[in-house]
């Protein structure tokens, strides 16, 4: 039978074991190679670590630029829309603009034309053949059978709280012979010596001159013009004939 000592075995390759390792360890080629690693292993491990906060600072870039370009998008149709709304400000101006000078414009022609229209007699008999104007300056001329209608006429240009001053009147009576000839052309002519010849009837011809003072200006009191008005200064006409 083989016998083997197995304590003094173990005891001499613990002992040549150890001495090796403590050997290698203190060697200076192995304490290099430890630090080297060392080294490494903790730059791989920085390394890691700024890849990792790169990317999160990336993904957080990103997401605030999606954030930031959604804000663009939401003022750029803002910007749109303040546009359009200045625009539609700008047309309602615009014709708030012309409304107010259409309106300062009816102190002319349009303005005079209602004015006398609404003065006048409703009669039927009662017509006006001219009106004229020129700045300040207006006549208007007509004729009438019903001389109480021309004096109504007066009176209501006269008494029109400013609107018409200095009215001065002109009144001429004529022989309406195309009236009386319309009417009596449908009756049989009358022998020599029957009768006598009907009258012809009458009508009077008005003219008035007075100053008219469009609304909104300085009126001035009406009163009777003792001649004829200075003439206005921009000389414009405004002429309406029958």
């Amino acid at each position: 039978m083989i016998r083997i000592n197995l304590l003094d075995s173990v005891t001499d390759r613990s002992g040549g074991g150890v001495a090796a390792v403590e050997a290698r360890v203190s060697s200076p080629k192995t304490k290099m190679l430890l630090v080297g690693l060392s080294v490494f292993g903790l730059l791989v491990l920085g390394m890691g670590l700024d890849f990792v906060t790169a990317a999160a600072r990336l993904a957080s870039a990103k997401t605030e630029q999606k954030a930031q370009q959604d804000i663009a998008k939401q003022m750029q149709a803002i910007n749109k829309e303040t546009a359009e709304l200045e625009n539609q400000t700008k047309n309602a101006q615009a014709r708030i603009d012309a409304i107010k000078r259409l309106r300062s414009s009816q102190k002319g022609p349009v303005a005079v034309l209602s004015s006398i229209n609404e003065r006048l007699p409703r009669l039927p008999e009662f017509f006006l053949t001219s009106i004229e104007q020129k700045g300040e300056e207006l006549t208007v001329m007509g004729n009438s059978p019903n001389e109480a209608a021309v004096t109504s006429f007066g009176r209501s240009l006269e008494f029109s709280n400013g609107l018409f001053t200095n009215v001065n009147i002109e009144t001429q009576r004529k022989e309406m012979d195309l009236a009386a000839a319309e009417r009596n052309a449908d009756r049989p002519t009358p022998a020599a010596g029957e009768g006598k010849q009907e009258p012809k009837p009458e009508t009077v011809t008005f003219t008035f001159r007075c100053k008219y003072t469009a609304p909104g200006q300085p009126q001035q009191q009406p009163a009777v013009a003792q001649g004829e008005g200075a003439k206005g200064a921009d000389g414009g006409a405004l002429v309406a004939k029958n």
